[in-house]
């Protein structure tokens, strides 16, 4: 892709932010210890390798934009030069309407460019995820403040552009047990294989955090509440097979005039909804209150 034959250097620079993301990313891996999961790796190359097809896409649709409206604006500009004061009033009148064509396009090349600052400040967003502050050091997994920077993104896209998203709270049942039975040390090594197990089955561009403690938060984009208590209930089957533990989950979407607190206030209710029903099941926050999720994934974990 050539970018030397743009007019202006705005396409130029979100190239730069292409490369230097990917560098970044990069340099990042190489300083991991050498301890680290082959398959969280693998996840954050593919997370990377997303991010950087997204700014290369944002580069080129707006290097098409400002080429179209450079050659348009050029025309206009040599019709102008070419007009002196003598010259009659029609020539005039047709310039205006010009004038009115070339400004059409401006305001939407306007509207396009801040859409993609949003864009990229979205996809910049993803790439905080990881550098070192925003990682869990136990679980390798976000910790509270790269969770906090993912739900302030989500909330300012549907905010701005009316897109959805949901959350799913996990808390692992009993956990305090596993902690004075087996001890502290297996209880860490139960919170990294389950952040593990979470983040594989995540998609890349979901968000997997440790909320606190044993809880966990997953965060997904472009999806409602149907699809996150699927995902939700998914897990926690596999989960059962696979790990001599169980897990109880809260699930809420995003709803408009929600902050932060408030989605994961629900999400937190349908967590209690659950932990009080039993555990090892999954509620879901409608809006209105909490409700049991019907256990249909058992045909998903076979």
């Amino acid at each position: 892709m050539n970018f030397n034959l743009l007019p202006i250097p705005i396409p130029i620079l979100v190239a730069l932010v292409v490369v230097a993301s990917i560098g970044f990313v990069f340099g990042r891996k190489s300083k991991r210890p050498a301890g680290d999961v082959p398959g969280r790796s693998r996840r954050e190359l593919r997370r990377a390798q997303l991010v950087a097809v997204e700014l290369e896409k944002i580069a080129w649709d707006l290097r098409k934009a400002l080429v179209r409206h450079h050659t348009s604006v050029s025309k206009f500009r040599e019709r102008v030069c070419k007009l002196n004061e003598q010259q009659q009033e029609a020539a005039w009148e047709d310039i205006c309407r010009e004038a009115e064509e070339v400004l059409r396009p401006t305001l939407r090349l306007a509207a396009q460019i801040s859409n993609a600052h949003d864009e990229i400040r979205q996809q910049s967003a993803n790439l905080m995820t990881f550098t070192e502050v925003r990682t869990d050091p136990l679980t390798g997994v976000n910790n509270r403040r790269g969770m906090d920077d993912a739900l302030g993104t989500q909330l300012a896209l549907m905010n701005r552009y009316g897109t959805r998203f949901s959350v799913a709270m996990l808390d692992i049942d009993h956990f305090k047990q596993v902690n004075d039975v087996q001890g502290h040390l297996y209880g860490d090594q139960m919170l990294g294989q389950l952040a593990r197990l979470i983040d594989e089955l995540a998609r890349e561009t979901d968000v997997v955090a440790r909320y606190g403690g044993e809880e966990f938060l997953v965060i997904m984009p472009e999806t409602d509440l149907e699809g996150a208590m699927r995902f939700a209930d998914r897990l926690r089957v596999r989960i059962a097979k696979e790990m001599p533990l169980t897990v109880s989950g809260g699930v809420a979407e995003a709803l408009d005039g929600d902050s932060s607190e408030s989605l994961l206030a629900r999400a937190d209710v349908a967590l209690y909804g659950a932990k009080s029903a039993g555990r090892n099941c999954i509620f879901r926050h409608t809006g209105d209150g909490a409700e049991r999720v019907a256990a249909e994934a058992e045909a998903f974990a076979q």
